[in-house]
């Protein structure tokens, strides 16, 4: 019997390490630490903030992955678990998931990282438009409402939606410094939050794609 159950714990651990489990929480993709220096002034990326739908297929770097995630939500006072963009009563509801071609993985802005949700390319659900399926990172805003116990009902939705747009407009920032493309999109939720196993408390709000400017 210790036998048999040791050979399944070693099985278990060769099918992780191969990616052959259910990817959800079990893999990881390390980021490598923000630029939070340099860049354009913030003045000059307010004026050259724009929405763009036309984009190149190429990926973008891990460094540029890395500050575009810092710059969207992430730790600017990792002492007190505070972020770049406020959230209404500092719930911190909005959850940013990476769909890439290779895959969707949902960002920890602590310890900065990304955790591989699914091997699934969920691009082509974030949008009809035909830059969903050519941009190399779809962003999925996804607010859990489960972190608004103190928040009236009929507020969530609004206050989800502020919290949304705050993160929204640092990645039109950083993306007008950074010489990248990117657009806010409606989409069809449905069909995304069943791909994804979303909760019933967890609401899409927007997506947001980002790449290179074709």
């Amino acid at each position: 019997m210790m036998m048999k159950t040791l050979g399944r714990i070693l099985l278990g651990l060769v099918l992780l390490a191969a990616g052959a489990l259910s990817p959800r929480g079990q893999e990881s993709r390390s980021l490598p630490p923000p630029q939070t220096s340099g860049g354009k002034p913030v003045m000059q990326a307010l004026q050259e903030r724009r929405s763009i739908r036309e984009f190149k297929p190429e990926p973008l770097a891990d460094q540029q992955m890395s500050d575009l995630l810092w710059a969207a939500f992430g730790m600017n006072r990792p002492e007190i678990d505070h972020r770049t963009a406020p959230s209404a009563q500092n719930t911190q509801d909005i959850d940013i998931y990476v769909a890439m071609a290779g895959g969707w993985y949902r960002y920890e802005a602590k310890p900065h990282r990304l955790v591989r949700m699914g091997s699934a390319d969920l691009r082509p659900l974030t949008s009809g438009q035909a830059f969903a399926k050519v941009a190399p990172v779809q962003l999925i805003y996804v607010s859990d409402y489960g972190r608004m116990p103190k928040v009236k009902p009929e507020l969530r939705d609004l206050y989800a939606g502020v919290d949304t747009g705050c993160i929204v407009q640092n990645v039109y920032l950083y993306c007008a410094s950074a010489g990248l493309a990117t657009v806010v999109h409606e989409l069809d939720r449905p069909p995304l939050a069943q791909a994804m196993n979303l909760r019933a408390d967890q609401h899409i709000v927007v997506a947001q794609a980002v790449g290179w400017p074709k």
